[in-house]
């Protein structure tokens, strides 16, 4: 699924004097939707000639998409892996790479859950039938969960249980419609559903550190406009909403 951010700036990050509509595409995360949703209002306020145009999924879906060829001004990760990939081919645009967000995985049942889960190692319990789990190769998150059971010697007993999705929001939506006894998605992801609740945070040094890198495209159409963007995801305006959806700003 996609959707397309487009933003237009000036060097002062407003481009409200433009006389023209710009426009910037952003790739980013799905974990990242809710969070980016409610900054694109902000930024469009203070530059009123701008579209914006959104694409979600998968960061590996939206590294494959980038180095296919498609039009895109502005790539965020859920990890450095994708990022890592594009820079090696040449893909981004040099010295625009900057680490926008932290964040943190967690394991989660339905809110109404009875289940016998109620830490990680409790999933080897053969009352817990299915467990959720982002494609490790594709989705971050689910590459992180596969490093956090692999860290508590889990993984392979309970491999045969896990059930996987194509992002970390289909993971949220198995758990939250009670598809599944559990799942591990990211901290961040149980602040847009109700649906859901926390039974443990991974333990420090499960899993590599979650960083969500930004970059511009080398074959951006707008360059100065996407970099002025990425100037705007620093704000303290596009920050607050980032916190307020369950990241963390790096030090």
């Amino acid at each position: 699924m996609s959707f397309l951010l487009v933003v237009g700036c000036s060097q002062n990050t407003n481009v409200s004097n433009n006389t023209s509509n710009q426009e910037l595409t952003v790739s980013a995360a799905t974990s990242l939707k809710n969070a980016m949703e409610a900054v694109e209002p902000l930024y469009e306020k203070e530059n009123t000639n701008v579209k914006l145009t959104y694409n979600f999924a998968s960061s590996g879906s939206l590294q494959r998409q980038i180095e296919q060829g498609a039009p895109v001004d502005v790539f965020i990760s859920a990890a450095p892996k994708q990022m890592n990939a594009l820079e090696e081919k040449g893909l981004l645009l040099e010295s625009t790479r900057k680490n926008l967000l932290n964040n943190q995985m967690v394991l989660i049942v339905p809110k109404d859950s009875t289940t016998a889960v109620t830490n990680f190692k409790s999933l080897t319990s053969d009352s817990v039938k299915k467990i959720a789990l982002g494609e490790p190769d594709s989705s971050p998150a689910g590459r992180y969960g596969k490093e956090i059971l692999t860290y508590l010697g889990i993984f392979d007993k309970i491999k045969p249980k896990i059930v996987y999705g194509k992002n970390v929001r289909q993971v949220l939506n198995y758990v939250a419609t009670g598809n599944v006894d559990t799942g591990i998605v990211y901290s961040s992801d149980t602040k847009v559903s109700d649906q859901v609740k926390i039974v443990e945070t991974a333990p420090p040094g499960s899993h590599s550190p979650i960083v969500y890198p930004i970059a511009v495209l080398k074959d951006s159409r707008n360059s100065d406009l996407a970099k002025n963007f990425v100037e705007f995801m620093f704000s303290n305006v596009a920050e607050a909403q980032f916190t307020e959806y369950g990241f963390a700003i790096p030090n």
